[in-house]
C-alpha cells in the first residue's frame, strides 16, 4: 500500500490515533523508502540527497509506535534482500560468525566467507551479512555488553562500506547508548558514526499507546483452565502486538543464551515452564526486566513444596519485574493468594502475593509508565 497509505488506513480504522511525532517519523521513513525505490542505485539516491545517510535511527520512550512504524517501512521497502531482527538476536549471530571465522581453517573460511586477507573477522562477517541483506531493520538497539560495545564501530563501518541500509529503533538517544559503560571512550566513535551516517528522528509523543491499551484492562487472568480467561489473555496479547512483528528473541547473560520464541518489540510472551522450570537465575530475570517493558506469563501453576525450586525462581522473577517496574500480565491457575497455599515455603511466598496484587493495579501501571519514560 505504501508507507503513507498504510499509516492513513490505520488512522481511519481507529487502530492508531493521530500523533504529530508519529506523523513526522512516517514522513521521514516515506522519504527514505522513496529514495530507495526511485533509483537504480539506492546508495547514489541516498548520497545525492543527504550525504553519508545510510538509514534512520528512531528513538523515544516505550509505547510511542517506533516498532510499528519500522514494520510499515520494512514491509513497503522495495528491496528483496532484507532482514527484520531484534538487535540482541543480530548481535548473537554476529558473535557466532566471528567465532566461526576464528575457529575455522583456511578452507572452511573461504567456503563460508569467501576470500579475505588477514585474520580480522569483522570485515568478512560484515560482507557475509551484506550479501544476505541490503536492508537491516533492528528493534531496540541498546548496548549493555562490553563485547558488543567494542566491535560495533568497526562492524557498522564495514556494513556501510558494503552499502547496507540500517533502520533501527531505540529507547535512548544516540549519545546515551552504553552510558557509564566500561571503556566507554572507545565506544564514542560509534555514537558519532550513528549521528553522521543515520538520520536521527525523535518519536516522543505525549502518549504511551501500549499503556492506554492496558489501562482499564485485566492484567491477571485466572483460572487458566477457564476458556474465557485464556481467551482474555490471548486477546490482550493480540491487541498489544497487532501492529508489531512477533519474532524470536535471544538474550545473552554471562555468556549464556536465553531464547524466547515470542517477542514483539519490547513485549515478551513466555510460559511459566520456560521462565521457571529451566535453570534460570536472578541475573537472567534482571536481564529480562531490563530488556522488556511488558512481560506476558502464561500457565502459572499452583505451587507447593513438590515444585519448590520452580517457586523460588518465580519469586525471583517477580522481584526483578517489580523492582524494574515492568508491566506484567499473567494467566494463572488461581488468585495470587492461592498460588502457594500451604506447606514449606508458603510464608516466603507471601511477599510475592503482595507484589502480584500491586502489579495488577492502576497505580502500578502509572508507576511503570513513569519509570519507562
Amino acid at each position: 500500500m505504501g508507507i503513507r497509505s498504510e499509516y492513513k488506513r490505520l488512522l481511519k480504522t481507529g487502530e492508531l490515533k493521530a500523533d504529530p511525532a508519529q506523523k513526522a517519523a512516517i514522513e521521514a521513513l516515506f522519504k527514505l523508502e522513496r529514495r530507495i525505490r526511485h533509483s537504480r542505485s539506492w546508495l547514489r539516491a541516498l548520497l545525492g540527497i543527504r550525504p553519508k545517510c545510510y538509514g534512520m535511527y528512531l528513538w523515544g520512550p516505550p509505547g510511542r509506535g517506533k516498532s510499528m512504524m519500522m514494520d510499515i517501512f520494512y514491509h513497503n521497502a522495495h528491496i528483496k534482500a532484507k532482514h527484520r531482527v531484534h538487535f540482541h538476536a543480530f548481535m548473537s549471530e554476529v558473535h557466532h560468525l566471528i567465532r566461526k571465522w576464528r575457529e575455522s581453517d583456511a578452507a572452511t573460511r573461504k567456503r563460508i566467507f569467501g576470500t579475505h586477507k588477514g585474520d580480522d573477522p569483522i570485515a568478512p562477517t560484515a560482507k557475509l551479512i551484506a550479501k544476505r541483506s541490503q536492508l537491516l531493520c533492528f528493534d531496540e538497539l541498546q548496548v549493555t555488553d562490553i563485547a558488543d560495545a567494542m566491535i560495533l564501530g568497526r562492524l557498522f563501518e564495514a556494513l556501510f562500506a558494503n552499502k547496507v541500509i540500517l533502520v533501527t529503533t531505540s529507547n535512548r538517544p544516540p549519545q546515551d547508548l552504553y552510558k557509564n559503560g566500561l571503556n566507554r571512550d572507545l565506544f564514542v566513535p560509534f555514537i558519532d558514526m550513528i549521528k553522521d551516517r543515520l538520520q536521527v528522528v525523535e518519536v516522543a509523543g505525549p502518549r504511551d499507546f501500549r499503556l492506554d491499551r492496558l489501562r482499564g484492562a485485566k492484567t491477571y487472568f485466572f483460572p487458566s483452565t477457564d476458556p474465557q480467561s485464556r481467551a482474555g489473555f490471548e486477546t490482550l496479547w493480540a491487541d498489544m502486538t497487532r501492529l508489531n512483528t512477533e519474532m524470536e528473541c535471544v538474550l545473552t547473560v554471562n555468556e549464556r543464551k536465553l531464547t524466547f520464541k515470542r517477542a514483539a518489540g519490547p513485549l515478551l510472551r513466555a510460559t511459566f515452564a520456560e521462565l521457571c522450570a529451566a535453570n534460570n537465575g536472578a541475573a537472567d530475570y534482571l536481564a529480562i526486566a531490563e530488556r522488556f517493558t511488558t512481560v506476558f506469563i502464561e500457565d502459572v501453576p499452583i505451587m507447593s513444596p513438590a515444585n519448590r525450586n520452580e517457586a523460588r525462581r518465580f519469586v525471583s522473577l517477580i522481584d526483578a519485574l517489580y523492582e524494574d517496574s515492568t508491566k506484567t500480565v499473567l494467566l494463572a491457575a488461581a488468585e495470587p493468594s492461592q498460588l502457594y497455599p500451604s506447606g514449606d515455603g508458603a510464608f516466603e511466598f507471601e511477599r510475592t502475593v503482595s507484589r502480584l496484587e500491586e502489579m495488577r493495579s492502576e497505580d502500578y501501571l502509572a508507576r511503570a509508565s513513569s519509570h519507562a519514560g
